[in-house]
């Protein structure tokens, strides 16, 4: 069972296929770069479901923070070299340094921030490898909900109705009670 950040580190280490993705953006070196939210979420779900395979993912999102270069068209040529190193991987790279005006919101001060506010405490949640290839987790909400099977918004999303608003459509979009049955899915941090 998984019951600490360790354990999680741990059940990575133990995925090839995981972990050659994460050598792969390692050699990008992007500042405070993550590989983030499904990517994590979903291997602990899997997990605590006993399923033998993976589920689908339909993106590899890769995050990083660089606000001295926030051009769009960066992400696109690091994507095209994740997708030359890498083929056949859904990748997707955003800089958080850049993000905050997509989402309409304040500037984000780092990845950890820009993660901190992703809709749901179980998908904010990163890994990387530094520098002596040890995996890093930063899970700024715990990681309670998540190994708990517990799917509820941020606090930065219970802020306002219209943040709990796109919490809830994405809830409904997702369906993920399909692909995992056993979780529970809240509307209030509260609940």
């Amino acid at each position: 069972m998984i019951k600490n950040e360790n354990d999680i580190i741990e059940l990575i280490q133990k995925d090839e296929w995981m972990m050659k993705l994460l050598k792969t953006v390692k050699v990008l070196n992007l500042p405070d770069g993550w590989i983030c939210a499904g990517f994590v979420r979903s291997k602990i779900w899997d997990t605590l479901h006993g399923y033998g395979e993976r589920t689908t993912l339909q993106d590899i999102d890769v995050i990083y923070y660089d606000d001295k270069n926030r051009d769009k068209k960066m992400e696109k040529q690091l994507e095209k070299t994740l997708i030359s190193l890498l083929p056949n991987v859904p990748w997707s790279v955003k800089n958080e340094a850049r993000m905050h005006s997509r989402n309409g919101v304040e500037p984000y001060i780092s990845s950890t921030d820009a993660v901190a506010k992703f809709p749901e405490t179980a998908t904010a949640l990163g890994i990387k490898l530094d520098k002596q290839d040890n995996l890093v987790l930063i899970a700024p909400h715990g990681i309670k909900d998540v190994i708990n099977l517990t799917v509820r918004p941020t606090p930065y999303f219970t802020a306002n109705k219209e943040r709990i608003a796109v919490y809830e459509n994405r809830i409904q979009k997702k369906n993920w009670k399909l692909t995992w049955n056993r979780l529970i899915i809240t509307q209030h941090i509260n609940e």
